[in-house]
């Protein structure tokens, strides 16, 4: 229960977010018409760690493309048949219903057939799957042989200073990736990822300035909020219409 509570953020005073951040005109729009957002968890620290290194510095579009091949090829099999259809449910004596049963030859649900690879299994075998800029690849490597030997470690007790320390002490990792672990995996409630160029078109469509300096310092009214604040600014770059002037 207390991982389901922490994927959800089931814990942040939501209220209390959408009034402190509703002070500053340029979200209070976005807190109306999203009104109760949450941080997004993690339920596996590594693998959270993993996408976020896939998606360093390239489209969510090519990040899917290459996780789908790791998974692919890495992944193993998933121990779990779904039902195509269930069957009807059948009547005791007592003329109660009994939960519908599967019947043999059930096949995997499209897309759900595979777990995500094991740091072991992409510290080993990666270099035969991994593509794109050798840098990159070497960074991911590199994470896995680390959380493989036990080198590194992750864990929702961190501190976000540990965290963030552990993680950019590796060759690969900077702030933007250590932000957003610490976000997913920790819930760090404190986040502004300015960096982040989704986050900063987001600003620009609710007025806000998209220069990663002049919007941190805005985002400064944001304290204690400015990761809720970073998840309206990434909702606002999915509006239609161009960003504002």
């Amino acid at each position: 229960m207390s991982r389901v509570r922490r994927l959800l953020d089931l814990d942040a005073d939501a209220q209390a977010i959408d009034r402190a951040l509703s002070a500053d005109p340029f979200l209070a729009g976005a807190v109306r018409g999203a009104p109760g957002i949450r941080l997004p968890g993690s339920m596996d620290p590594e693998e959270t760690l993993f996408r976020a290194l896939f998606g360093q510095q390239v489209s969510v579009a090519s990040a899917r493309t290459a996780l789908t091949r790791l998974c692919a090829e890495l992944g193993d099999p998933l121990p779990l048949s779904l039902p195509a259809a269930a069957t009807p449910a059948a009547a005791t004596p007592a003329g109660q219903a009994t939960a519908p049963a599967s019947t043999p030859g059930d096949e995997l649900a499209p897309g759900l057939d595979r777990l995500f690879p094991t740091a072991e299994r992409i510290a080993a075998d990666g270099h035969n799957v991994l593509r794109g800029p050798a840098r990159r690849i070497g960074a991911i490597l590199g994470v896995a042989e680390a959380l493989a030997t036990g080198e590194l470690a992750l864990s929702t007790a961190d501190s976000r200073e540990s965290l963030t320390a552990k993680l950019t002490a590796l060759p690969g990792i900077g702030p933007w990736t250590a932000g957003y672990v610490a976000m997913r995996v920790l819930g760090s409630p404190d986040i502004l990822l300015t960096s982040d160029l989704a986050l900063r078109q987001g600003a620009a469509r609710l007025g806000l300035p998209a220069d990663p300096r002049a919007l941190a310092a805005h985002g400064a009214r944001w304290a204690p909020w400015r990761s809720y604040a970073g998840m309206h600014l990434w909702r606002a770059a999915g509006l239609p219409g161009p960003p504002a002037a």
